[in-house]
């Protein structure tokens, strides 16, 4: 990578290598910031209405406080799992790849969707935006002057973005730009190619962290409020590109400076927060007080109504518990033992519940789509009276032909009381019902669930 041209940035990385390792602490909360600031700023230039304050309890504590939108709060929690999916591949030794990139998209996404639009005339129109899959409609933007902008079509996109990912391998290779430089053209290709049908800023953003991680450097944050400079300096190398497509996918370095020079002032402000960070100094910025007391505010809101309206043991919070908890995580240990069929003989899974001390277990729960309006008699007693529901795995048998016969039993449970229900095992926790816990937490059970049995296997291998 070309360092002789990176002036200022090169030397902030300098003096950030001389202060590591961060301590513990400084290390967590400069973490934390990066990934509310990350997560609310890239989400709320694409018009997400969730406030800080609401992405802060959301993504910290689980809580949601005040009037949101539905499809906000699942964006937002979809692009923190963008994030760590985009951390972990980066971290990897694996290449960036077009199938990793409609992962991600398949990820902050979540789904395919259908957009309503009401035409000049009164007439409504709709099409279905697709998640993972290029785009297979044209996209475009109508610019300040009125005229239209088209990105790539659907017939050119697959080609385009082939093009992009071999073009990234090679000049990362051959180190000739800065590392601004490969950042910012690769970001300016991206959005010209627009290669899917919704969501093309957020994976832009995410693809230049993809790279500054690669390179051991600190992530940038792009800000809402400098939303009109970050979308000008993309227009402005617009005019030194041309509008066709294919120049803009191809786009020379020299013709693109504006958005070197953007990314640079964000690469800047990036080091320079972790180089305080690595001080034990304040990271806060100038935004961040305003921020905080909002917090604060929305906090004590949500305190003052919990008190007044503490959500009960009920179906409709069983349910909830099951759909938003039980079920999802229930899902990935599944994934996890079917992956141990060619090492043992016998893996065998099952739910079941509890629904009073005085009633007898109730097995063989699906752990598909779970509807309210069952007709299933034994479900709808469950949820109007339920004590705990259990996840039981047992493997047994190896299949090694020196190995002795033995077994490994995991089980992982949610207990539910008048206020609260409980996490067992290793979150250890009780949750006021309303409340969940975060993707990091559900992660971390998912984790430890599998190192446990790997840990055995070694043991007994």
């Amino acid at each position: 990578m070309n360092v002789m041209r990176m002036g200022k940035i090169e030397e902030l990385y300098q003096e950030l290598q001389s202060v590591q390792p961060l301590k513990e602490e400084d290390a967590r909360r400069l973490n934390q910031k990066f990934m509310l600031e990350f997560n609310y700023n890239s989400n709320h230039i694409e018009g997400n209405t969730l406030t800080y304050g609401q992405t802060e309890l959301l993504l910290l504590f689980g809580k949601v406080v005040d009037a949101a939108n539905m499809k906000d709060l699942e964006d937002m929690k979809a692009s923190n799992v963008g994030l760590n999916m985009m951390q972990e591949q980066a971290a990897s030794e694996y290449p960036l790849t077009e199938t990793f990139i409609r992962q991600l998209h398949q990820t902050i996404l979540r789904e395919d969707y259908t957009v309503y639009r009401q035409l000049p005339g009164g007439q409504q129109t709709s099409y279905v935006v697709h998640a993972g899959i290029y785009k297979t409609r044209p996209n475009s933007v109508i610019t300040r002057s009125g005229e239209r902008f088209e990105y790539a079509s659907p017939e050119e996109t697959p080609a385009l973005m082939t093009d992009l990912v071999s073009w990234y391998q090679e000049e990362e290779q051959k180190g000739e730009l800065t590392l601004a430089e490969l950042c910012a053209l690769f970001h300016y290709r991206y959005i010209r190619i627009h290669p899917f049908e919704d969501g093309n800023g957020r994976i832009a953003r995410l693809l230049v962290n993809f790279i500054l991680t690669r390179h051991h450097y600190p992530m940038i944050v792009v800000k809402s409020a400098d939303k009109e400079n970050y979308l000008n300096a993309l227009s402005t190398c617009d005019g030194f590109v041309g509008t066709s497509p294919s120049e803009g996918a191809h786009a020379d370095i020299s013709k693109i400076t504006p958005f070197v020079a953007y990314i640079e002032k964000c690469m800047e402000r990036a080091l320079t927060t972790c180089i305080k960070a690595a001080k034990g100094q304040s990271i806060e910025e100038d935004d961040d007080f305003m921020k905080e007391l909002k917090v604060l505010e929305r906090q004590k809101k949500q305190d003052v109504a919990a008190e007044q309206s503490k959500a009960k043991f009920s179906a409709d919070e069983v349910w909830n518990v099951l759909e938003f908890v039980f079920f999802p995580i229930v899902r990935e240990f599944n994934k996890s033992i079917d992956q141990t069929a060619d090492i043992f003989k016998f893996c065998q899974t099952q739910s079941f519940c509890q629904i009073s001390k005085t009633k007898d277990w109730i097995g063989g729960l699906g752990l598909g789509k779970v509807f309210r309006n069952t007709n299933n008699s034994q479900i709808i007693d469950f949820v109007n009276h339920a004590k705990s529901m259990w996840f039981y795995c047992e493997l047994m048998n190896p299949r090694h032909p020196r190995a002795v016969n033995f077994e490994i039993k995991k089980q992982f449970y949610i207990s539910f009381f008048d206020d609260h229900y409980f996490v067992d095992g290793i979150l250890n926790k009780n949750f006021p019902y309303g409340t969940y816990p975060t993707e990091d937490e559900k992660s971390e059970i998912i984790s430890q669930f599998k190192q446990s049995i790997l840990t055995e296997l070694k043991n007994k291998l």
